[in-house]
């Protein structure tokens, strides 16, 4: 499904690994962008654990209750593959777009 970009969203650009190790510092940097629309580009994860997956469906939540946007954007083959290995497909779990350059 594919939503038009907020005017002001901030970016969050998701590294390669998003392991176990991942997971606290992701969500640190949520939480400071709490209030914002985000654009989550995930255009670099190579690895997706399940606990930064379960950080992004908690942030995905957070922002809808809050009535902000929150949108994956730009995902890379391996950040799908896995969100679907995890039972979280893309398009049933989050808002994606292609990241505008």
């Amino acid at each position: 499904m594919e939503t038009p970009a907020p005017e002001s969203a901030a970016v969050l650009r998701l590294g390669q690994v998003l392991d176990l190790n991942a997971a606290g510092p992701l969500a640190h940097e949520l939480l400071a962008l709490r209030g914002r629309n985000v654009d989550v580009d995930a255009s670099a994860v190579e690895r997706l654990g399940a606990q930064c997956l379960q950080v992004l469906l908690s942030a995905h939540a957070t922002w809808s209750t809050d009535g902000a946007a929150f949108a994956l954007v730009s995902p890379s083959d391996e950040f799908t593959t896995t969100l679907a290995l995890l039972g979280a497909p893309i398009d049933q779990h989050f808002n994606s777009r292609e990241l505008s350059a």
